[in-house]
């Protein structure tokens, strides 16, 4: 770290504290040559996670996406906005704790049915039928046998 005062690079670190509601570090230093104190921080580096769609494209991940298509899905349900921000945080969650940091949307919208499916079964199957693009009756009656099966 360089100091502020002098540019020199060596400094010791006196005092070292959580801030931000544990989501960083202060730490006041001083530096070996001017003897004079200054604070940095540090923060956990969030790497933003990227969605590959269908078709190659490659665009930032969006929540309010997640939370439109949901609403949709649970529009005139029993499900209330609380339980959707939830579902939503849950699988933000998930795809921020994966390795790859590029995610297919094919995985995204897997795992929105998964939690759907245990929340509500008829969002689901709103979800399901725009998700899997369903053609016909038949689409919605296959995924209704396996639903209750």
């Amino acid at each position: 770290m360089r100091c502020p005062y002098c540019d020199h690079e060596e400094d010791k670190v006196v005092d070292s504290r959580s801030c931000r509601e544990g989501l960083a570090i202060r730490r006041r230093r001083e530096c070996l040559h001017c003897a004079k104190r200054f604070t940095t921080y540090e923060y956990i580096e969030n790497v933003p996670l990227t969605i590959i769609k269908r078709d190659g494209r490659r665009e930032p991940f969006d929540r309010s996406k997640l939370l439109d298509k949901i609403h949709l899905a649970c529009y005139k349900t029993t499900v209330s906005v609380e339980q959707i921000e939830a579902l939503v945080d849950r699988v933000e969650g998930e795809l921020g704790n994966l390795v790859d940091k590029e995610i297919p949307s094919k995985k995204v919208g897997e795992l929105l049915m998964e939690h759907l499916r245990a929340l509500n079964e008829v969002a689901y199957v709103r979800f399901a039928s725009v998700y899997r693009q369903f053609k016909d009756k038949s689409d919605f009656v296959r995924e209704l046998e396996q639903l209750t099966n």
